[in-house]
């Protein structure tokens, strides 16, 4: 029997630092985007990377997902940088030389600047650029002897901002009443029309479709196409590795009143990616937490209970729990891509990984092919619009990266499940 994979996940962007060609990027520039600070060096982790990946091999860890930053790669259309490339290769062969499984991401959010200027997740054209560049990876990385490649990271993560932002809107309509007393339109005028004008200054367009965005019902498809397409290039060019995507699912539990609402959540943030699935190799399961659903919808975190950072309910039980459900829907392989818990205090995050461990042990003793836990994440990052204030690492983001208690603790859980 094949080992199991014990982890940690990071994304490039978070992580890398100097990231200067994408549109997340540009956007930490912007007025009114939102980010809170720059990314700036991030953790540094493009000129870390060796010394951090020794510090997992030291704390007994064998597996390790990271994301190849696409704008680096290809930082115009159609022109590719070979030290980019180059160091990619490295960063996969000193996994290998150290034990480590190397769990390739190909997507992570960020997209090169061109492709948002010239085209975004709403355009049909963004699918041959997404396959052109699958296959420069697929031919550049053909005898890195890869089994774990990952196309798109979180595929719904359109479908949950929009929910989110509606969410939201819906929230700030109770709050001023239901004749929306108080809106200063004209200020909401003047934000939308400097938003505009930013876009038009970096992107050259006054709507630019990021990934990382609302999602149209003909943006989903092209992300699903997208993805499929991909699959069918990697299964031609490396046949050997495994391939799938990953989608981000809360443990919906619901009232008694509320399974019909549950019911229509499940089917938009994964039911309705099932049919791009089919020649998946394995699913990449992202949890964080739970949902509990009434008939109005989601309900928030109930008063007294534990929160994370992020504002999240502390509830590590939800990974098994989704495991289970997912595994009844789609019977593949299962790689939990990412799990954990933005926190100050490292002994909630030890204690979160052991009930998330227990109950994925529990899962394979019960017969379900889980491959592995990828833990979110290595390094305190740059957390996207929240900047530096989340501690989602199991190490440190200062200069020498010091290894947390947890570190060692995740470590401890190889050839336990």
């Amino acid at each position: 029997m094949k080992e199991f994979l014990i982890g940690a996940s990071t994304a490039a962007h978070q992580v890398e630092g100097n990231n200067c060609y994408n549109d997340t990027w540009a956007q930490e520039q912007m007025k009114t985007s939102g980010y809170a600070e720059k990314s700036g060096l991030a953790a540094n982790h493009y000129v870390t990377y060796k010394e951090d990946i020794q510090k997992m091999k030291e704390a007994g860890l064998n597996a390790y997902r990271f994301s190849l930053e696409w704008s680096r790669i290809e930082p115009e259309e159609g022109k590719y940088d070979e030290s980019a490339t180059e160091h990619y290769r490295d960063v996969i062969r000193t996994c290998q030389n150290s034990g480590i499984e190397p769990v390739v991401t190909l997507f992570h959010f960020t997209s090169p600047k061109w492709l948002i200027e010239k085209y975004g997740w709403e355009d049909e054209r963004t699918i041959a650029c997404f396959a052109r560049y699958i296959r420069y990876i697929c031919k550049a990385y053909a005898n890195e002897n890869l089994n774990y490649i990952c196309t798109i990271n979180e595929a719904n993560i359109g479908v949950l901002i929009a929910k989110y932002m509606r969410m939201a809107m819906e929230n700030a309509q109770k709050e001023r009443g239901a004749l929306a007393i108080g809106m200063d339109v004209e200020a909401m005028s003047r934000m939308q029309k400097e938003q505009e004008r930013e876009n038009m200054e970096f992107f050259h367009r006054p709507d630019p479709a990021f990934f990382v965005a609302p999602r149209s019902e003909n943006g989903i498809r092209i992300v699903k196409e997208a993805h499929k397409k991909a699959v069918e290039i990697i299964h031609e060019l490396l046949p050997s590795c495994k391939v799938g995507l990953s989608l981000s699912l809360n443990d919906l539990q619901w009232t008694e009143n509320g399974k019909a609402e549950a019911d229509k959540l499940w089917q938009s943030e994964f039911e309705q990616f099932k049919d791009a699935l089919g020649n998946d190799d394995y699913f990449g399961l992202q949890n964080y937490t739970r949902s509990i659903i009434n008939e109005n919808g989601e309900m928030p975190v109930e008063e007294g209970k534990e929160v994370t950072q992020m504002g999240y309910e502390y509830y590590p039980e939800g990974l098994a729990h989704i495991t289970r459900r997912v595994y009844q829907e789609l019977h593949k392989e299962i790689l939990i891509t990412e799990n954990g818990i933005a926190t100050s205090d490292d002994t909630r995050r030890v204690a979160f990984i052991q009930t998330a461990l227990e109950g994925i042990k529990a899962c394979v003793e019960d017969g379900i092919p889980v491959a592995g836990y990828l833990h979110w994440s290595l390094i305190d990052n740059y957390e996207w619009q929240s900047g530096f204030s989340m501690q989602f690492g199991l190490m440190c983001n200062n200069e020498n990266h010091t290894a947390k208690p947890s570190l060692a603790y995740l470590g401890s859980w190889k050839g336990k499940i």
